[in-house]
């Protein structure tokens, strides 16, 4: 069902409904939720808008946006009952900081930005210095968050470093990094340790990762495709086994891999 009014008052109307939710005579799971328990929701409800994105599944990436927004108003409805803070200084913060990380559009005698690259750094300078005023150093890659998925943070510790220019010259010497660092992982894999080869297999990725970024593409999504492809790969091959009477396990590798050739075409 659709209401009337403007987004500001439908926001209210959340905002409402979340504070009721949360408060005396209201739902007993969610008056019972804290930072912690919820942190796990956020993170799932996060995924579910990017799997609605892949599938382009738009009336359902409405419902999962609205489910992501909801999070952001618990967390600040149970900060407001701490007296931490509230849903207006979340506001508050995210809209002073586009205004302030965008001069070249809100101030533009003050900055210009022509291309993507000029954005990247009015945002890069802009965010070192309010490290500066929180008092945190303003180390290039601090301020990327250790707790990104890995392939997520790679690209972007990878991207800083190479906007100070500590990057390759061009794609080949990516690729012949590549090459070493393979050739590094086999004797890794002939006689080091299990921690050695640990190593090895993330010098790797971590150069797949600037392969990606060389030519422009985004490596966690390549991977996210390439694992839905997988999945509906194999998922014929299962089909058509147990049209067959037969379950993965007793099927040999040549039956599949025939499925599999099939399933490709």
């Amino acid at each position: 069902m659709t209401s009337d009014g403007s987004p500001g008052e439908k926001f209210q109307s959340l905002v409402n409904i979340m504070a009721q939710l949360r408060g005396p005579g209201g739902c007993p799971w969610d008056r019972e939720q804290t930072f912690d328990s919820i942190k796990p929701f956020l993170l799932e409800e996060a995924y579910e808008v990017m799997e609605a994105i892949d599938a382009r599944a738009w009336k359902e990436l409405a419902g999962e946006l609205g489910d992501l927004l909801l999070q952001a108003v618990f967390f600040s409805q149970m900060a407001a009952e701490q007296d931490l803070f509230s849903i207006e200084d979340a506001l508050d913060a995210i809209n002073q900081k586009l205004i302030r990380r965008h001069p070249h559009v809100f101030a533009p005698e003050q900055a210009t930005a022509e291309t993507e690259g000029d954005v990247r750094r009015i945002w890069n300078e802009m965010k070192s210095e309010e490290q500066k005023l929180k008092g945190k150093p303003a180390t290039l890659l601090g301020s990327v968050p250790r707790v990104l998925p890995a392939l997520v943070e790679a690209q972007q510790l990878s991207s800083r470093a190479a906007q100070a220019g500590f990057d390759w010259e061009n794609i080949h010497q990516v690729l012949d990094k590549l090459r070493e660092e393979l050739q590094e992982f086999e004797a890794a894999r002939q006689s080091s340790s299990h921690a050695d080869l640990e190593s090895e297999v993330g010098d790797v990725l971590f150069v797949i990762v600037n392969l990606a970024r060389f030519v422009k593409i985004d490596p966690e999504q390549a991977l996210r495709r390439t694992n839905s492809k997988f999945r509906e790969r194999f998922g014929y091959v299962e089909r058509k086994l147990a049209e067959r009477g037969k379950a993965p396990s007793e099927a040999s590798l040549d039956e599949m891999e025939a499925l599999w050739q099939e399933a490709k075409r």
